[in-house]
């Protein structure tokens, strides 16, 4: 009787044991999947995908004759946010040992483990094929094509830049230049002067925006061995300046937008103001030179461009007539059929 009391107590304990054991696998997988959407989202920069995204949306919107295809501008945001997060994606695969060595980035999943490089490469490449696949089949090749060179500069150009040269910044402002036009090239098959002035004002804004970040970071940057312009001897003084200056050029480079008839007078007017209150900070920071100030203008340029883009949609001008400001003819339009003339009998 006494062994068979010890064989039951083994037993129980065994199988205590072995159920623990099953409902702390099934715990962890369980967390595993729950994460896995996360990490993904923080691998491809989610926020600033939806941003990409936005404007190509309101390039889409802009350049589209009335009544507008909904279901295009969707094709063309699903497409650019898809092809946006396979660049962001790469990048951060491509960049994983430096992420490693920054306080800002080291919690990124390819550098914390909680996605090997192999599979973020994987994802990201089907990713992009997804996106690029989308605007090409579902949009119009022109579409697809500046989708595709977006993020060739990005990946192939600009990622290693930012290691060896400070111009890495203008690299990186045009790839954020080029999303609204996609959107415009989706939604008329052409580039029009009111295409350049939008690709224009986010090229120039993101220069304000990405510097006062990279100020605040600055110790990070250069620990990792990013060569960025507040991290090189007398970059901190020339950062402020050309804050103070690319801030000061959004004002007259918005009211572009009313003289050539892309938006209306109260675009222009809503433009001026924010303008001037994107530039108070960007004064503050050009004479106190300290965190506080370059926080403020990156907040600031946070607030700054979705208002923009929000007013230029509601006040849409007339310079949308197909071909009256064309620069380029991406994609030919349906031609008139011609009148045939009666046959001579």
């Amino acid at each position: 009787m006494g062994y068979t009391r010890r064989e039951e107590k083994v037993g129980a304990i065994f199988t205590s044991d072995t159920r623990l054991m099953s409902t702390s696998l099934s715990t962890s997988s369980s967390d595993a999947a729950q994460t896995l959407p996360a990490n993904y989202a923080v691998l491809v920069k989610a926020r600033l995908s939806l941003l990409v995204v936005m404007t190509s949306g309101v390039g889409y919107v802009m350049a589209s004759p009335a009544p507008l295809d909904w279901l295009a501008l969707l094709w063309t945001m699903a497409g650019t946010f898809l092809c946006a997060c396979s660049a962001n994606g790469l990048n951060q695969v491509i960049e994983h040992r430096r992420d490693a060595m920054m306080d800002r980035t080291r919690q990124r999943p390819v550098p914390t483990g909680s996605i090997s490089p192999q599979h973020g490469w994987i994802f990201c490449m089907v990713t992009g094929y997804a996106g690029l696949s989308m605007l090409a089949l579902l949009v119009n090749l022109p579409a697809a094509g500046l989708a595709l060179a977006t993020m060739l500069i990005y990946v192939l150009l600009y990622t290693p830049m930012k290691a060896h040269t400070t111009l890495n910044t203008l690299v990186g402002a045009v790839v954020g230049a080029i999303p609204p036009m996609i959107g415009w090239v989706a939604a008329s098959g052409m580039i029009t002067t009111g295409g350049l002035i939008l690709a224009a004002i986010l090229f120039v804004w993101q220069l304000p925006h990405f510097l006062s970040l990279a100020w605040m970071y600055r110790d990070d940057y250069n620990r990792a061995g990013f060569k960025m312009l507040p991290g090189v001897p007398g970059g901190e003084h020339i950062t402020c300046e050309v804050v103070l200056l690319t801030t000061l050029l959004l004002i007259p480079l918005g009211l572009t937008a009313t003289m050539i008839g892309t938006a209306g007078a109260v675009y222009g007017i809503c433009s001026l103001l924010l303008g001037l209150g994107f530039l108070v900070p960007a004064v503050k920071f050009f004479r106190r030179r300290d965190r506080a100030s370059a926080r403020s203008v990156f907040f600031a340029s946070l607030l700054y461009l979705p208002l923009l883009m929000s007013v230029m949609i509601a006040d849409r001008g007339d310079e949308l007539i197909p071909g009256r400001t064309a620069v380029l003819v991406l994609q030919e339009m349906d031609a008139a059929p011609a009148s045939v003339p009666p046959n001579d009998l």
